[in-house]
């Protein structure tokens, strides 16, 4: 069986196979092929009437969910079929349970075509992501993804009935469609009014970032970062730094919520020196809310420090 049913434990009756077996011997034989085939069909038919009793499947998932994860990647040829078995936390399911996708679907606007989701190292940190602001604000439903797994899978999978995935903390977010015209005419008029501020922490962060624009995702939180649409969560670039791995990859977007106090009170900062401790800060706050780590956590709290008591 492949990997994702590591978990499945069983004996295959076959008159076919030949007696004199050898490991070689039996990996060639294509008997073994169309056995694998028709055992992973049987175990996702049997998985598949589990789930149809949602209380029940919800206590096989926390078991083997994460497992099961790895089904898509491997299984090209049936991950339509595991995309229906995967359940996720979302910001519309209660607390501890878990949402199919077709579930997901069947709630999703009128006028949405995507599948937003958005990754972390914990649940925690994934409903707190400030990535989830605007979602919150509109109504709109995403997917918590919390395993280490998910952002490996999310890489692999494209679409399931027709959507699209969009992760909500890479690439273009386009929420035009959700907003009126009224507020969308307030953030252009602030995002004009706050050119001169952007190019100062443009100026001052040079590069550690890859642009610094105006935030649509931003209600409550001062800034966020934004990856390209093709890079790793910087929560599993951490990881895999930590593991000795060399990572390179694209430099983040900063956006900055023009309407927080804090950036109008950093707008407000005219002694270079200060000013540039406030965007650094404001940088590496975003960087943690990602689950990074820095690379000088001494330099950040001095920084803060000064800010704190007023002599940065």
């Amino acid at each position: 069986l492949p990997q994702y049913l590591r978990f499945v434990r069983g004996v295959v009756d076959s008159d076919d196979l030949p007696l004199n077996v050898s490991r070689e011997l039996l990996q060639e034989n294509p008997l073994v092929g169309k056995i694998r085939s028709s055992v992973v069909k049987r175990v996702l038919d049997m998985v598949g009437k589990i789930a149809a009793d949602e209380e029940k499947y919800q206590a096989f998932w926390k078991q083997f969910g994460e497992v099961l994860k790895e089904g898509p990647v491997e299984d090209f040829g049936n991950q339509e079929k595991l995309l229906k078995l995967m359940r996720f936390a979302s910001t519309d399911a209660e607390q501890g349970s878990f949402t199919s996708l077709e579930a997901y679907v069947s709630r999703m606007k009128a006028e949405q075509d995507k599948i937003y989701y958005v990754t972390a190292d914990s649940l925690q940190a994934a409903q707190n992501s400030p990535h989830l602001e605007v979602f919150r604000k509109r109504g709109i439903e995403v997917l918590l993804m919390h395993d280490r797994v998910d952002e490996w899978m999310m890489g692999h999978v494209r679409e399931f009935d027709g959507k699209s995935f969009q992760s909500i903390a890479k690439g273009d977010l386009d929420l035009s469609k959700f907003e009126g015209e009224k507020e969308r005419e307030a953030r252009e008029k602030a995002a004009d009014e706050a050119k001169p501020l952007i190019e100062r922490l443009k100026t001052v962060l040079g590069e550690r970032v890859a642009d610094v624009i105006i935030s649509h995702r931003l209600t409550e939180s001062p800034t966020c970062l934004v990856l390209d649409e093709h890079e790793m969560a910087v929560h599993m670039q951490s990881l895999l730094k930590q593991a000795g791995h060399a990572m390179g990859g694209g430099k983040p977007k900063l956006e900055v919520n023009p309407e927080h106090a804090l950036i109008r009170r950093v707008e407000g900062v005219e002694d270079e020196a200060s000013f540039e401790a406030w965007a650094t800060v404001l940088f590496e706050q975003a960087w943690l809310a990602e689950g990074g780590q820095l690379d000088d956590p001494a330099g950040f709290v001095r920084r803060l420090n000064g800010l704190l008591e007023g002599t940065a």
